[in-house]
């Protein structure tokens, strides 16, 4: 004990160890070491456990994203409900265009997880293998439409350098064709995958392994 300010305070016990490092680990550890994080899963409330079994049911495996939110009810709630309504619910902007702009957000961030997992969405959407391999290496040198570009572009610069988005820059989206809902829509997914990008980071957040085979021909 010690005594500061006239007050007596009691020392903090110690914090317990960090979890085990995974250097050691293999790929085929990424389904069941998910994250670097010791955060033991809560119970399913029923919501999640329905929506779990779906994912079985319409995927064959539950994202790994999904199970490193396990611990907390509230925080997979969110994140299930956000990414459903960015990403699948009705919208300007096709599904193959969502998931565009997830690969181009997420190789400027260097996301392992969400390049691997949503690169793989690309592949499987566009039929088109190597467009899915070229938007997560470097979207610029893809055939992209007029459309297409413009849309990456502006995502890739609000993540880049946010301050730099200026009016020409939607003024350059509507001239490609997008009206102003679509722009937010845009701006949602793009910003909805730089969080994901950073938690998927922090926590090194591993991609189910059967990602990198799918749609490769």
């Amino acid at each position: 004990m010690s005594k500061r300010n006239n007050k007596t305070v009691t020392a903090k016990s110690a914090p317990k160890p960090a979890a085990t490092p995974r250097a050691s680990a293999t790929a085929g550890d990424d389904d069941t070491a998910i994250t670097a994080l010791s955060v033991p899963p809560a119970p399913l409330s029923a919501e999640m456990a329905a929506y779990f079994a779906k994912c079985e049911e319409k995927l064959g495996f539950v994202p790994n994203v999904l199970k490193a939110y396990t611990f907390d009810m509230a925080k997979l709630s969110a994140f299930v409900a956000m990414y459903n309504d960015l990403m699948l619910a009705p919208s300007g902007l096709s599904k193959l265009e969502r998931e565009m702009i997830a690969v181009a957000v997420s190789a400027h961030n260097r996301c392992y997880y969400c390049l691997a997992a949503h690169g793989a969405a690309v592949r499987q959407l566009s039929g088109d293998p190597p467009l899915g391999e070229l938007m997560a290496m470097n979207y610029r040198a893809a055939r992209l439409s007029t459309r297409e570009r413009a849309m990456l572009d502006f995502a890739v610069k609000l993540t880049a350098e946010p301050w730099q988005v200026e009016e020409e820059d939607r003024e350059r989206l509507r001239r490609a064709g997008f009206a102003d809902r679509e722009i937010f829509d845009i701006a949602a997914v793009a910003a909805f995958f730089n969080m994901s990008n950073r938690v998927a980071s922090a926590t090194d957040m591993r991609p189910n392994s059967v990602y990198h085979g799918q749609a490769r021909g």
